[in-house]
């Protein structure tokens, strides 16, 4: 799965656990320094990824540590921990922000659970397409957003893509708002999501991301919701064979810091991984376009059945209450991004 998707119940004493394990597994929550055979001081850090390593985010990740590790001429060294050997996104949040772990790459959904203003950049249909979404993470609206956190114990240092989700299901094509009526579906598991879906008239049925195929094969539910990428990769096409492109949600995908690797640095060379962070997103946007159009071809020589819906509008105005449910405090964020050309 592109994100981490977690109910909140049970977190609490997981997150008391989670730091503590870090620190047996791991052999200690701190960065250290240590000295080359140049005698030259070396601050090593951690970041975590959930994704593979040959996912576009796992790769500007390394890239970034790539181009750190040059800029510094080897002074900083960041170490990636991918396919969530740190542990899932919302666990991996809290430790960064103790300073168990130094950076990480997580979904702004992740982030709206410390944050809720960032339900903003997650609302449903608030882009028009990937081109303004970029718009607004590259704009004053964008670096407001990466500042927000700082009170969070965090550094906001870029943003990565994560596509568009769309609906799939193995009964019908969708191309109108009536079509999702009494449809099952599995969307993520965010209050946000379960209501948009109802709102637009399909059914929610909650599970595991990894429950998901089986639960096509069985009818247990009829669809669920992703990018081309997760869709493909998942397998999830060969037991839902209908794909409708309707662009429901842009979730944009954040590369954080915590504060506290300001401890280890000078400001100097903050303002180098800062600038390492911005050239790394640019590497990343231009793999995710490779790797999407790489999954939608591949969907079309197998054979799903790829539709868009109609009437863009039509969904664009029945979900229009969840902007003033998750998002009524901050509605003049809201409407600069729509007004942003």
């Amino acid at each position: 799965m592109f994100m981490g998707e977690n109910k909140k119940e049970m977190k609490n004493i997981k997150r008391l656990f989670i730091p503590i394990a870090v620190l047996f597994i791991l052999g200690g929550c701190q960065s250290h320094t240590i000295d080359n055979e140049q005698n030259k001081s070396v601050v090593y850090f951690r970041l975590a990824e959930i994704q593979p390593p040959d996912h576009p985010t796992a790769q500007a990740d390394q890239e970034f540590a790539r181009l750190v590790e040059e800029k510094t001429n080897g002074r900083i060294i960041i170490k990636v921990y991918d396919n969530q050997q740190l542990g899932p996104e919302i666990e991996v949040l809290d430790q960064v922000r103790i300073g168990a772990i130094d950076f990480a790459r997580l979904s702004t959904g992740t982030i709206a659970e410390i944050s809720s203003q960032f339900n903003v950049l997650q609302l449903p249909y608030i882009y028009r397409d990937s081109d303004h979404m970029w718009k607004v993470l590259n704009s004053e609206i964008g670096d407001y957003f990466l500042k927000s956190i700082e009170d969070k114990k965090l550094i906001g240092l870029a943003w990565y893509d994560a596509g568009a989700r769309n609906f799939y299901n193995n009964v019908k094509e969708i191309k109108t708002k009536a079509d999702l009526k009494g449809l099952k579906f599995r969307v993520m598991e965010s209050q946000l999501m379960m209501d948009m879906a109802n709102v637009l008239g399909a059914s929610v049925i909650p599970m595991p991301y990894g429950e998901v195929y089986s639960a096509l094969q069985r009818g247990t539910i009829d669809g669920a919701e992703n990018n081309y990428p997760s869709y493909d990769t998942s397998g999830h096409y060969e037991v839902a064979r209908y794909y409708t492109i309707d662009e429901h949600v842009r979730m944009p995908e954040i590369l954080i810091a915590s504060q506290k690797i300001q401890s280890r640095i000078s400001q100097s060379d903050l303002e180098i991984i800062k600038a390492c962070a911005k050239e790394s997103e640019a590497f990343q946007r231009k793999k995710w376009l490779i790797k999407e159009k790489e999954s939608e071809q591949k969907l079309r020589k197998a054979g799903v059945s790829i539709t868009e819906i109609e009437n863009r509008s039509e969904f664009v105005e029945t979900v229009k209450p969840l902007y003033d449910k998750y998002a009524g405090e901050y509605l003049d964020i809201v409407k600069k991004i729509q007004e942003l050309k």
